[in-house]
C-alpha cells in the first residue's frame, strides 16, 4: 500500500516546487490538491464539517497549474486532484488541460473528483446545483471521448459538441483514472456505473471495508469487474502516530494507498507547514509498503 499526501496549495503555503521534491525524495506516491475556484463573499451553505468555512478554502490555487509544477521537478510522485469539481468546469478545455499534464509528465495524473456541496460557487461557476451530479457524469464521459477518440462528439442534456479533433491523448490508455470522493448509497451507485475508483474522507477502516465490499457487490451487478476498482481513501494520519493495525485494516480493504488528511493538516499546510507535516507521517511509508 502506498501513501498519498494532500497538498493545500496557496500563497502562503511555501514553495511548492521544494514541497514536492520533499515528498519525493521521502517516499510519497502521490500529491493529491485540492480545488475551490471561488468562494462567494456573505452568506453561504453552511460548512458540512461544521463551524465556519475555514478561512483557507479562499486561497487554494488552480489544482492543474500547480500540479504541472509539481511535474517539472518530480519524476516519480503522481499528480493528483483531490478533489476537482467538475461541474465548475468546461469539459473541452478541461480535457485538453488534463491530457496535456499527463502527456508531459509521463502518464502520472490521477483525477479526483466530485460534485461540490457549496451551492453558490456551483451556482456562481455557471452550473445548476440540484442538476450538478448529471453534469460532472456529461463531463466525465466527454472527457473520455475527447481522450480516446479520434473524432470525439457527445450529445448530452448538459454538455454537447460535434465531432473535433483534440490532442495531445493522454499517455495514459483511457486516460486518467476518476475517483469519486463521496458517500451513501447514491454515490457509490455512481462510482459502480461511471467511475475507476473511490477517495472519501474515511472515518475509520472498518466502515470503509463495509462499504469497500458493497460497492464492489455494485460493480458486479453493473457487468464492471470489482478488481479493477482505485482505492484511495483521505485518512488522518493521526500526526503520524497512526498505528500498524490501521494501516493493515485498510490494506485489507484493498486500498491501493491511502491519504494523509485531516482539518489541521489542511488548515496548516495552507499557511506554511506542509514540510513538517511531510515529515510527520513519512514513518507510515515504509510501514505500509510491508504490509
Amino acid at each position: 500500500m502506498q501513501i498519498g499526501f494532500v497538498m493545500t496549495a496557496t500563497a502562503q503555503s511555501g514553495h511548492l516546487p521544494t514541497l514536492a521534491q520533499q515528498a519525493e525524495r521521502l517516499g510519497y506516491d502521490s500529491l493529491w490538491i485540492p480545488e475551490h475556484p471561488v468562494i462567494p463573499r456573505g452568506e453561504v451553505t453552511p460548512y458540512p464539517f461544521g463551524g465556519p468555512l475555514p478561512e483557507h478554502y479562499g486561497r487554494w490555487v488552480d489544482p492543474f497549474i500547480a500540479l504541472t509544477v509539481v511535474a517539472t521537478v518530480t519524476s516519480r510522485l503522481k499528480l493528483a486532484t483531490g478533489i476537482c469539481l467538475l461541474p465548475e468546469r468546461e469539459p473541452i478545455i478541461t480535457a485538453k488541460t488534463i491530457a496535456s499534464l499527463d502527456y508531459y509528465s509521463g502518464g502520472r495524473v490521477i483525477l479526483g473528483i466530485g460534485a461540490g456541496w457549496l451551492r453558490e460557487e456551483t451556482e456562481v461557476m455557471g452550473a445548476h446545483f440540484p442538476t450538478r451530479w448529471q453534469r460532472m457524469r456529461e463531463t466525465a464521459e466527454a472527457m473520455r471521448a475527447l481522450w480516446c477518440e479520434d473524432a470525439p462528439s457527445y450529445a448530452g442534456k448538459q454538455i454537447a459538441f460535434p465531432p473535433v479533433r483534440s490532442e495531445p491523448k493522454p499517455v495514459q490508455p483511457g486516460g486518467p483514472p476518476l475517483l469519486l470522493g463521496g458517500h451513501g448509497e447514491k454515490s457509490l451507485s455512481r462510482i459502480a456505473q461511471h467511475y475507476d475508483g473511490w477517495c472519501p474522507l474515511a472515518q475509520d477502516p472498518t466502515s470503509f471495508a463495509r462499504e469497500a465490499t458493497e460497492l464492489r457487490e455494485m460493480m458486479r451487478a453493473h457487468g464492471r469487474d470489482p478488481s479493477r476498482l482505485i482505492l484511495s481513501p483521505f485518512v488522518n494520519p493521526e500526526d503520524g502516530r497512526m498505528t500498524d493495525a490501521t494501516l493493515r485494516a485498510y490494506a485489507d480493504a484493498g486500498c491501493e494507498r491511502i491519504v494523509m488528511f485531516s482539518q489541521d493538516l489542511v488548515a496548516q499546510v495552507a499557511d506554511g507547514a506542509a514540510a513538517r507535516w511531510l515529515e510527520m507521517s513519512a514513518n507510515l511509508i515504509e510501514r505500509a509498503r510491508h504490509l
